[in-house]
Formats: C-alpha cells, structure tokens, sequence
C-alpha cells in the first residue's frame, strides 16, 4: 500500500542518505559506536529509510532495480520493533556497503520517473 508516489518515496529515502552522509562524515566505527547522538540520528534516518522502502512496495525492484529491498525492509523491523538487538557492525556495514548502491539506484530511477513525467 502506497500513501504517496514512488517519486516522494524515492526522495525521501535520498534525503535520508544525504543526511546520514553529513552524520558520519570523517567517523570511524569506533568513534559511532561512542556517539549517541550521531548513532540516535543515522537510526531515526534509517527508519525512514525502510519505511520509504515499505511503501514502494512489490514495484521497487521495477521502480528501482539493484538494492536488497527485503534486507532493507528486514532492517527496518529490527529497527521499529527489535531496536534492543541493533548491531552497531551491522548498521556501519549498512551505511558503508549498501547506501551508496541505494543512492546511485535511487537517484537513477528518479531521473527515470521525471524524465517519464515530461
């Protein structure tokens, strides 16, 4: 079920990247894991992230092809309601590893989708 349009989905999800890559700019995992706040905010921007991803639902991979869009939603339940077992490793390994694939992917198909609306 989607509440907005892939466009909005997909900005969001963008905006979060961005954010978080301010956050975490010049860290290292030791210096994450130390930073409550920075650790608080990358969270909160991953959630909406996840839930960006929820809501394109079935069509992402045809809206936008390349990321883990079930590890994605996957992380955003652990994030929602087993916030108790968040992995700073795993979380650092998210951000380094499948952000910036998420990012290209995104802001391509968003290209696609207002290139489309013309």
């Amino acid at each position: 079920m989607s509440f907005r349009n892939s466009r909005d989905h997909l900005t969001d999800i963008l905006d979060g990247i961005r954010l978080i890559e301010t956050f975490i700019a010049g860290l290292d995992l030791a210096v994450y894991r130390d930073d409550i706040k920075t650790k608080s905010a990358v969270e909160r921007q991953l959630q909406i992230i996840t839930e960006a991803a929820y809501r394109l639902g079935d069509d992402a991979s045809a809206i936008c092809p390349g990321p883990d869009w079930k590890g994605l939603r996957a992380m955003g339940n652990i994030l929602r309601h087993g916030y108790h077992k968040v992995d700073d490793q795993v979380v650092w390994d998210t951000l380094k590893d499948d952000l910036p694939l998420l990012k290209e992917s995104a802001e391509a198909s968003l290209l696609m989708l207002k290139m489309e609306d013309r």
